[in-house]
């Protein structure tokens, strides 16, 4: 892919994003933008409108400059994790859903009967991982054919959580997102990643502000594009060590803290203060 397509298609991803998040600051002091109102850890109010804002210019990035046999999976994970996102951010606030965070969470409300919103989010984006690795598979049949359709699976479901796993901190998952993208621009399926790189480095200030949250619904859709993006690797080892990176790091999130390891470890602490508000 030529240099100058993916500056074109950030370029067109920033222009998206601005003119959604100029919408969705119009809706946020308006009734129908009070669903969406939240205090961060910092005690300030924040919208998490961003997220949609960013979940529809990412999307629409990656359908444009994803190689054409990925741009229906593009579409289809974009959106429904996007959509099942925004859903666990408004059902997810509800007090009886407090207790229902984590895999534990999600287990436990289950077996005491209920669904929770987030498990209907895992649901949503796992189903749309695995019809992503049907649109995206190859010609090889066997064996081959159900690990390529698992990795394809895993890595968009297991990217999508773990972005959201670190909304934690103003900007701290759009810089790892932005960050994973720009590693993701090489190659002929390098385009996939442009638009949502340029739509997140538009979003990222009004994150680190504090003037918006990503929340499940931006978060979620970036980390699947992400996924789909890793999915697209030819080397299958790598593919499967991503996988297992991923996988890692979300069991080990139940029970570490990665605010805890960022603050006690130098580098990455500079890196998640760079830009934001002091406390």
């Amino acid at each position: 892919m030529s240099g100058r397509r993916p500056a074109l298609l950030a370029l067109a991803g920033v222009a998206s994003a601005r003119a959604a998040l100029a919408g969705a600051a119009a809706l946020t002091d308006r009734p129908a933008g009070a669903p969406w109102r939240r205090t961060n850890y910092a005690g300030r109010p924040v919208s998490l409108l961003g997220g949609p804002a960013l979940a529809f210019s990412a999307t629409a990035g990656a359908v444009l400059g994803a190689p054409p046999g990925t741009r229906a999976a593009a579409a289809l994970v974009g959106a429904v994790s996007g959509l099942v996102g925004g859903y666990d951010d408004l059902a997810g606030a509800r007090p009886e859903q407090a207790r229902d965070k984590g895999l534990a969470g999600h287990l436990r409300a289950l077996r005491e009967g209920r669904v929770s919103a987030g498990a209907v989010k895992v649901t949503g984006i796992g189903a749309a991982a695995a019809a992503a690795a049907f649109l995206t598979r190859g010609p090889g049949r066997g064996s081959a054919a159900l690990v390529d359709g698992v990795l394809t699976t895993g890595l968009v479901a297991g990217t999508a959580n773990l972005l959201n796993l670190l909304d934690l901190r103003p900007g701290r998952a759009a810089k790892a997102g932005a960050i994973a993208a720009v590693a993701g621009l090489g190659g002929p399926a390098g385009g996939l990643v442009a638009g949502p790189l340029g739509a997140t480095l538009a979003v990222l200030p009004e994150d680190l502000g504090e003037r918006i949250m990503l929340g499940d619904c931006g978060a979620n859709a970036l980390g699947a594009l992400l996924g789909l993006r890793l999915a697209g690797a030819h080397s299958r080892g790598a593919r499967a060590g991503a996988l297992a990176a991923i996988t890692a790091l979300t069991l080990a999130s139940e029970r570490i803290s990665f605010t805890r390891v960022i603050e006690a470890t130098p580098g990455l602490r500079d890196l998640d203060r760079l830009g934001r508000r002091s406390s």
